[in-house]
């Protein structure tokens, strides 16, 4: 049966968002390239969302990630783009509707910019797919509405015939939803063939290391000697030493997080999954701020 990464996926899709984000906004908006300047930076204002909304101490149930996004348009002005992924619902409680109106309204009352939002619904539950909060009392009534895109609901051939980087994240999330209980040899299969879709379409180098990484670890294998195998296959198919590298992005990425400057506990979990991933230690104990020791001797 093959494994999620209950904390690593989340720094996955982080990451994805900031080495895909122009195709991202290309793949969920029709008219990006007449509406967005793409020829300016985007700003990640992940430090500024953080501050408006500190992460949930106890949230059993249900996993996200959020991103907030300074962007430009055509007519110089700023706006901004927040992305909510639901990795896992909290089933029955329906809060994300309002999650996304609190997100709304205090980002709106800080910057005073307009925003877009988009739920993108990564979660195995048929029947949860919010895409509005409404609110009324004795004639009052607040009603908001926002982008909505449940994985599930996807079709996989036309996820193969967008040509988009993009739509490679989303066909590789569809298929670990579909296929979650399956034994390695058929996961190694499917890596390949999402390896074929991502080398078939137009990107830079960027692009391509993020989404390799995504797919390489978005779902784990049972037994971690094939991640290894599966490396070796790339390297006879392509006829090169190497492939692209899979170790790199996930530590950077921690110790942009913070976690080599405290934080322990989480330190501690991310440096598992890394050690049950076959990661050299001593490049996490860079990544975690933990000492080769501490990382031997986890459990």
């Amino acid at each position: 049966m093959t494994k999620f990464s209950n904390r690593t996926d989340d720094l996955l899709w982080k990451s994805i968002l900031e080495q895909t984000f122009i195709h991202f906004l290309r793949f969920f908006f029709v008219k990006a390239n007449d509406i967005f300047d793409l020829s300016r930076p985007f700003d990640y204002l992940d430090k500024e969302f953080e501050s408006l909304f500190p992460p949930e101490p106890n949230g059993k149930g249900v996993r996200f990630v959020d991103k907030l996004v300074k962007v430009y348009l055509k007519d110089g002005s700023e706006k901004f783009v927040l992305c909510h992924i639901e990795v896992q619902s909290r089933k029955g409680k329906g809060d994300l509707a309002e999650r996304m109106f609190r997100y709304f309204y205090k980002i709106f009352d800080k910057y005073q910019v307009p925003i877009t939002a988009i739920a993108i619904l990564a979660d195995d539950n048929c029947d949860y797919r919010p895409y509005f909060y409404l609110q009324e009392f004795v004639g009052t009534r607040i009603s908001y509405s926002f982008n909505s895109y449940k994985i599930l609901d996807q079709n996989e051939s036309e996820l193969r015939a967008n040509q988009n980087p993009f739509s490679v994240v989303v066909l590789t999330t569809l298929l670990a939803i579909i296929n979650r209980r399956i034994n390695d040899q058929e996961l190694k299969s499917i890596k390949h063939d999402l390896y074929n879709e991502m080398i078939s379409r137009d990107m830079d180098r960027k692009t391509r290391k993020g989404i390799y990484d995504f797919l390489m670890y978005y779902v784990r294998f049972e037994d971690e000697i094939n991640l290894s195998i599966f490396e070796e296959e790339l390297k006879q198919k392509l006829g090169r030493n190497t492939v692209m590298g899979t170790n790199e992005y996930l530590l950077d990425k921690a110790k942009k997080e913070g976690l080599e400057k405290g934080k322990r506990e989480e330190a501690i979990a991310i440096a598992l999954e890394f050690k049950k991933m076959g990661l050299p230690l001593e490049d996490i104990a860079k990544g975690t701020g933990l000492t080769v020791k501490e990382i031997e001797e986890l459990k």
